[in-house]
């Protein structure tokens, strides 16, 4: 009997966002928020409705402290987190100087995540999952991360538990031909890949869509589904090959996070096994949803809200409304 629907594992750190659109050295005022890839996705899918575990390596300090209760407090399960003296929590500065231009400035070096190491897993979390949710981003952080996210891979697959892997590409973080080699290496083990165009094109050296789902599944059986921002998405399968159309949004208030949001509506459908179209079509949505709020998780939205987003006063399990 499976404890929890997802794990997944990485770094969350804390974001400082200025609420003015200014450049940073002029603001003098940052909310403290969380933001962290693999922990926006975990309660993006609790606020669905999934019970999801998230590990990290945090710092000892008020940071450490502060994202663990924060995160737990969204109803994932951190019980298998770790706290060190050895290094400290990560932290980051977003900068908005418009709704379409966000920048992003990391304090991450050597943090305590990046001490994240194999026998840091709680193999038994794991083994309790239908699904382990990985990111491009952990095995990026420290040659130990990277050897993590393989143990983590190697339990998944010896208890044929799904693996999903988006690969959220970091190029601050490592070089092309590592990031590349170590992108490829993993997307050879996942059941789901789930990158952005410019991610798919990295990894594949194709440029066209169609070319580059085709190649990211070579001779096994995946599934595919590139993100294509307000386009929507395209899934490929071996049985389907289509095109998701997105859902048009109003104003930008926020981009970073959208693809989390996606990946958690995409899990989430899975989960609920329904026909991969109407899969694609929630992720769609709720990645519409999200850059509509300010902040990476304060726009996740619950089952109910995606439902009247996509369709108001209609059928949501409908793919074709």
């Amino acid at each position: 009997m499976n404890k929890f629907d997802v794990f997944t594992f990485g770094e969350t750190m804390v974001l400082f966002q200025a609420e003015q659109m200014l450049p940073l050295e002029y603001i003098h005022h940052f909310p403290k928020q969380i933001g962290g890839a693999e922990s926006n996705v975990a309660i993006g899918l609790a606020r669905l409705g999934h019970s999801v575990s998230w590990f990290s390596k945090l710092g000892n300090d008020p940071f450490g402290r502060y994202i663990h209760k924060y995160i737990r407090g969204e109803g994932v399960d951190t019980s298998s987190c770790l706290f060190t003296d050895e290094a400290t929590t990560g932290i980051f500065f977003k900068e908005k100087l418009s709704p379409e231009e966000v920048n992003v400035y990391y304090y991450r070096k050597n943090s305590a995540a990046s001490l994240m190491e194999p026998s840091d897993l709680n193999e038994e979390y794991i083994k309790q999952a239908k699904l382990l949710h990985i990111t491009g981003i952990t095995p990026a952080l420290s040659e130990s991360c990277y050897q993590t996210v393989l143990r983590a891979i190697e339990i998944a697959k010896s208890e044929k538990i799904k693996i999903v892997f988006d690969p959220n590409l970091r190029l601050k973080l490592w070089s092309v031909e590592k990031a590349k080699q170590v992108f490829n290496e993993i997307a050879t083990h996942a059941d789901m890949i789930l990158p952005g165009l410019d991610e798919g094109q990295f990894m594949t050296g194709k440029t066209e869509v169609e070319e580059i789902a085709e190649a990211l599944m070579g001779k096994e059986d995946k599934t595919i589904i590139i993100k294509l921002g307000a386009k929507g998405a395209y899934l490929h399968t071996k049985n389907e090959k289509q095109y998701i159309e997105g859902f048009p949004v109003k104003q930008i208030v926020d981009p970073v996070g959208a693809g989390d949001g996606f990946a958690a509506g995409i899990i989430s459908g899975i989960l609920l096994e329904e026909p991969l179209p109407l899969v694609v079509k929630k992720a769609n949505a709720i990645g519409a949803m999200v850059v509509g709020v300010n902040g990476d998780i304060e726009g996740l939205p619950t089952l109910p809200k995606v439902e009247r987003f996509m369709n108001p006063s209609g059928d949501s399990r409908d793919v074709n409304r």
